[in-house]
Parts: structure tokens; C-alpha cells; sequence
């Protein structure tokens, strides 16, 4: 079972946010790998580890993405394509292109991912990869089995669960309640540095800048405004109604 995980370095969802000239301010921030891309790594591991086979981890972005990669490969993945190249650094759509063209130089049975970034938060690169590969997937799933060629996962549908099957190959995007990730171990962290690690360019894969840039662009980069104290609504029920239209219609302005 060849199986390739694709994974992002996004901020530690502790970490605290600030913007500089309109952009996210870096220094000082603490990167972690992707926690819905643990998930992937994790089920990868497992399959890995019941029918046998290869888990190879592939990710776009910067050299301090190595750090992200390097935890993959301490969990226990067995090698990592890392594309390092600024022209490939765009939205879901460059994403989504140059991992296409990397992942088509490897053969492969599965290929997983985390359901979203917590940072973007798009859900977007997973599904755009499937459809560049021209192969099924299954998004947000809580469970996954795989019986031969064929899958069975389930996810969450409103409340209820969901089963969807399809056969090999297969994207499928983890979803929280897939698995408890692994810890690296202390031999993993040792053995991770000796890991096969490819740098790419998008030279290497055959791409132009102008044929993968970006098709979004952002116009504006902001935090949330700060949430005021609550407010109590007095009077009987009519009026309070009345009030939180009002508030609703004039304040909040969401109706």
C-alpha cells in the first residue's frame, strides 16, 4: 500500500496574532504541523502498519516547513517531498496544482490530508487536488476501512453518520474523532533526521510560475473586532423582541 499524506505548517493555534504593513506578522510565533494533518499521518501509520506498504509526506511552502515535515517523519512516515519554491506559495488553487504535479511522479493507493488548515480554514486544496488526479474522494471522515481495492468511511452528516465507499485510489480528508495521534517517540525524532527528504522546485515539476500563479488575491488582512459586554434586555417579551431587532437591524446589522 503506497500511501501519500499531504500536510501544511500552520501557526500553533495558541499562538497569539498581529499584523505588520497588512500582512501576518511571523517572528516570534510558534509553527506546528497542521493538527487535522496529524489525523491524516496517524490513519496512514495504521494502514500502513495492518497491510504493509510506504507513507510518503509531501507539503509546499518555506525552509521552515522542514520543521513540520521533520514531526511527520518522527511519527513514523518513511519519506517527505518538500516543493520549496516562492512562485508556488499561492492560494488553493497553486496548492492544489503543484502538489498534482508532484504526487503524479509517485505511484500511489491513498492519499490523505486534514479536512482544513486551521489557519485559512478553506477546506479548498484536498478536494481540487482529487479532481486534478481524476480520483474519488471522501471528505471529513470519522472512520476509514479498507478491504482490498475497496473503502468504506463514515463521517459526520448533520448529526447522523454518513457511509460512503469507493475503490482505490482514493482521497480522503480526516476529520476530528478519526484517531488519537501518536507522539514521536525519542527513536522516531533520532530516526527522522535520516529520512529521505526530496526538494523540488517548480522547475522540477515541470511548471511555470505563470501557470500555477494565484487566482485569488487578498485585498485586505484584518483581525476580528474586539467583542463588547453583553447586554441584558429588559421589560416583558414583546419588548424585548422589539429591542433585539432593533439591535439586530441597527447595531449588529445582520438582518
Amino acid at each position: 500500500m503506497n500511501i501519500i499524506v499531504c500536510i501544511k505548517q500552520t501557526f500553533d493555534t495558541e499562538a497569539k496574532i498581529s499584523l505588520e504593513n497588512g500582512a501576518v506578522k511571523e517572528d516570534g510565533v510558534q509553527f506546528i504541523l497542521n493538527p487535522y494533518d496529524e489525523y491524516a499521518v496517524e490513519e496512514a501509520l495504521k494502514i500502513k502498519e495492518e497491510q504493509g506498504g510506504e507513507v510518503t509526506v509531501v507539503t509546499v511552502g518555506p525552509a521552515r516547513v522542514e520543521e513540520a515535515i521533520r514531526t511527520a517523519l518522527a511519527m513514523g512516515a518513511d519519506e517527505a517531498i518538500h516543493i520549496e519554491d516562492e512562485a508556488a506559495y499561492g492560494d488553493e488553487y497553486t496548492i492544489a496544482e503543484v502538489l498534482a504535479a508532484a504526487i503524479r511522479q509517485k505511484s500511489y493507493d491513498l492519499i490523505l490530508a486534514g479536512n482544513q488548515a486551521v489557519d485559512d480554514g478553506s477546506g479548498q486544496v484536498a478536494v481540487r487536488l482529487a479532481q486534478l488526479l481524476d480520483i474519488a474522494h471522501i471528505s471529513t471522515i470519522t472512520k476509514l476501512e479498507i478491504h482490498g481495492t475497496q473503502v468504506v468511511a463514515e463521517r459526520d452528516a448533520e448529526g447522523d453518520t454518513e457511509i460512503a465507499e469507493a475503490s482505490l485510489p482514493v482521497l480522503v480528508t480526516a476529520q476530528q474523532g478519526l484517531n488519537e495521534p501518536r507522539y514521536p517517540s525519542l527513536i522516531g525524532i533520532r530516526k527522522a533526521s535520516k529520512k529521505p527528504l526530496t526538494k523540488l522546485t517548480l522547475a522540477d515539476l515541470g511548471l511555470s510560475a505563470d501557470a500555477v500563479g494565484r487566482k485569488v488575491t487578498p485585498v485586505e488582512v484584518f483581525l476580528p473586532a474586539a467583542k463588547g459586554a453583553g447586554r441584558i434586555l429588559e421589560g416583558d417579551t414583546a419588548m424585548r423582541v422589539q429591542e433585539l431587532v432593533r439591535e439586530l437591524r441597527q447595531t449588529s446589522k445582520v438582518l
